[in-house]
């Protein structure tokens, strides 16, 4: 089941089961390609725990401060090395960054920042799993594996106030 929904960003999507949200989507060049990349069922109006979570996502794309770390996920199928750069990633508050290395430390895994780097571009919950906010090391953006890549990325972190090195915003 799944439900697009109106950011400030685009046109997202969510999807979920009986056990919490399995994929948010942001958006791509159009909604067949959102829904493609979504990879869920059938559209569905959504779950009150559901609405809830669309709800509290668009106002973070409008830059109200929320962490949504208390919105429930589903990690089946996802590997525990995975699961655990999710958990820190969830650990960073809308308007700060960390970058791939400090996550790999936090992990008490120093020198693993490329296998952070490869969880974060697999991440299968963007927005509520705010891999927007780990940054490469300086603070260079880095890649973003969602529609319009690192644009996208900078324009999220602005929307935060967490626009990294003082970098202008392109919006």
């Amino acid at each position: 089941m799944y439900a697009l929904f109106d950011t400030a960003i685009g046109r997202c999507g969510v999807a979920w089961g009986p056990n919490g949200i399995t994929a948010v989507q942001l958006p791509e060049k159009d909604d067949s390609a959102t829904v493609r990349r979504l990879g869920a069922g059938e559209e569905s109006d959504p779950p009150p725990q559901v609405l809830e979570a669309i709800e509290r996502m668009t106002a973070l794309l409008a830059g109200e401060a929320d962490d949504l770390a208390d919105i429930v996920l589903d990690p089946a199928g996802i590997p525990e090395f995975h699961q655990q750069v999710y958990r820190v990633a969830r650990a960073i508050p809308p308007g700060r960054t960390l970058t791939y290395g400090e996550v790999a430390r936090e992990l008490g895994m120093p020198g693993s920042a490329q296998a952070v780097g490869q969880a974060l571009g697999r991440n299968p919950y963007p927005i509520i799993v705010p891999c927007h906010r780990v940054l490469g090391a300086g603070g260079k953006i880095g890649g973003f594996s969602a529609g319009g890549g690192s644009a996208t990325k900078l324009r999220m972190l602005t929307i935060e106030g967490a626009a990294p090195n003082g970098q202008p915003s392109l919006f």
